[in-house]
């Protein structure tokens, strides 16, 4: 996963590896809120690619998270480490390349990764990028 990191940005995104694809496409199927895909390589060494999106309430996030992780299984996806699905506030599903971030709104505003993570090229914004 860790190759191309000098490549432009739209090699980038064609670069963009399958489930990682896959659970954007998910998560945006389930209404995920402000869907974002942030590419970590050659910024971080714990992972590739960081998934960001919101729900609307605690449910709506526990609920993304938990198909998510249902989702991914008949393709061989299980998540290394999982963390914050009783609350729903803030679940963190760690892939090993690729982490996703659920957040509730008000949480989100308030850790700003995507400010923390400035740096990293944003991949994909919702589907719109991901499809085409």
């Amino acid at each position: 996963m860790n190759t191309g990191r000098g490549r432009a940005r739209s090699s980038r995104r064609r670069g963009t590896p399958a489930p990682v694809r896959r659970a954007m496409e998910i998560l945006v199927d389930r209404k995920a809120v402000d869907p974002l895909l942030l590419d970590l390589r050659g910024l971080a060494s714990a992972t590739d690619y960081f998934l960001i999106v919101s729900g609307t309430s605690d449910a709506h996030v526990r609920g993304m998270a938990e198909h998510l992780v249902e989702a991914l299984v008949p393709s061989g996806g299980r998540p290394h480490h999982v963390e914050g699905l009783a609350q729903g506030r803030w679940v963190l599903l760690d892939y090993v390349d690729f982490v996703v971030h659920l957040f509730h709104p008000e949480l989100r505003a308030f850790y700003e990764l995507e400010r923390l993570w400035g740096d990293a090229p944003v991949v994909a914004v919702g589907d719109s990028e991901l499809k085409g």
